[in-house]
């Protein structure tokens, strides 16, 4: 017997007639499907953790440069404190500053100018970006503030992936992204700095070639080559890495994209040899503003060690120079543990690192470029699981530290 589909009720023998009544009821409407979010924007397992540690340390960062401003005025007789914003620009903040509003050669000065800045020795990508958000955030140094911290949110997610990819283990992508962020120069994360952007383009390209997809892989380190010269040094790691991992036809078919951060620099000194007749201008502003002209490691070293321990520096000049030291050893440690671990690609990428910082007339910016050797933070997090105290001893030790830097920087006292 078939089965009646309608939702009208039998009627009972005896029942008045439209007895029961009934009740009309409104077709549904169908769900619309949820639209996808993009894989990266997924979190995974534990990565709620890292999303949650990340916004707590900037609040604690920010809550520094607060009471630095209450703390450490500009003029030590202010009775109000300056904007919350104030200590974040300081240093090479200008510079990017001054090119995103004017450009490289502004009103036709240059390198042939009196008092020039040598501001073509800063790469164009974080003032293009800076630019970009400008136009929806009026306040410059809010605009960069902002984009410190949506590039710091991608690093750190991406960095845990990684360390999740190499040691399939949630805990150590939590300690990895918990050493960065509370390492002595942490503060240049969430500065109007490179660090973070760049960090926030080399981390995902490392992270794509792990999965063999060459063609991101490539044009994120292409990009990351306009923030950082340092971006070559990840393409370099990148190439070594693809040749010891490709297998078979189908993967050297991407091999071409490995040439595409070329592109970056290449373009860049196309742009300063049009306006300046130089087809080295970025180098050779490096050499003229910053001393970074070639010298033997072995003479970098005395004359970094020279300028920490002979007094010829004032003492707070001193002390950063210990620190550009201190710094130097922990790279080089580092590339010894991973040569002896046979990790040529980061092994690659740290060495040219070194070579670049340790070459100079006297050692600059090492102790910001530890933040951009993800290998260091994703080794300590290993060593920490293997050895409970390490993790201790950073936190009580290194962690204070990275606070003492963060005042010396947020007061316009800090110079490295």
């Amino acid at each position: 017997m078939p089965v009646s589909t309608s939702r009208r009720p039998v009627e009972l023998p005896g029942s008045p007639a439209g007895w029961p009544p009934v009740r009309e009821t409104a077709p549904r409407r169908p769900r619309r499907p949820r639209l996808a979010r993009p894989a990266f924007l997924r979190l995974g397992p534990g990565e709620r953790e890292v999303v949650w540690l990340y916004l707590l340390t900037r609040v604690g960062i920010w809550a520094t440069a607060g009471a630095v401003s209450w703390l450490f005025p500009a003029d030590g007789d202010a009775r109000r404190p300056a904007s919350l914003l104030a200590p974040w620009q300081q240093w090479d903040w200008w510079f990017y500053l001054r090119i995103a509003q004017d450009g490289y050669f502004p009103g036709q000065a240059g390198p042939w100018t009196a008092g020039w800045d040598n501001r073509e020795a800063f790469l164009p990508g974080l003032p293009l970006v800076l630019r970009a958000v400008h136009t929806v955030v009026p306040d410059w140094a809010a605009a960069g503030a902002l984009v410190s911290f949506v590039s710091g949110g991608v690093a750190v997610l991406a960095l845990a992936r990684i360390a999740r990819h190499h040691l399939a283990d949630l805990e150590t992508g939590r300690r990895a992204v918990a050493f960065l962020l509370l390492s002595p120069c942490a503060v240049f994360l969430a500065a109007g700095y490179t660090e973070a952007l760049f960090l926030a383009l080399a981390l995902p390209a490392w992270l794509a070639a792990q999965r063999q997809n060459w063609p991101v892989a490539a044009v994120l380190a292409c990009l990351a080559c306009s923030v950082r010269v340092t971006g070559l040094f990840l393409a370099a790691a990148l190439a070594l890495h693809f040749v010891l991992t490709a297998r078979g036809r189908a993967a050297w078919r991407s091999a071409p994209w490995l040439f595409l951060p070329a592109l970056a620099p290449v373009l860049y000194s196309w742009y300063l040899q049009t306006r300046t007749g130089d087809w080295m201008a970025w180098k050779h502003s490096q050499e003229r503003g910053w001393y970074r002209d070639f010298h033997a490691p072995w003479e970098a070293w005395a004359n970094t060690w020279n300028a920490a321990f002979h007094h010829t520096q004032p003492t707070g000049y001193a002390f950063m120079w210990q620190a550009e030291l201190l710094a130097m050893v922990v790279g080089v440690v580092l590339l010894v543990v991973l040569v002896r671990g046979r990790r040529w690609p980061e092994a690659l990428y740290t060495g040219l690192t070194l070579w670049a910082l340790g070459t100079s007339y006297w050692y600059t910016s090492v102790p910001r470029s530890t933040l951009l050797w993800w290998p260091l933070w994703i080794g300590l997090a290993s060593w920490s699981m293997k050895r409970p105290r390490i993790r201790s001893a950073y936190l009580y030790v290194v962690a204070p530290l990275s606070t003492a830097i963060a005042i010396t920087f947020l007061s316009g006292r800090w110079a490295g």
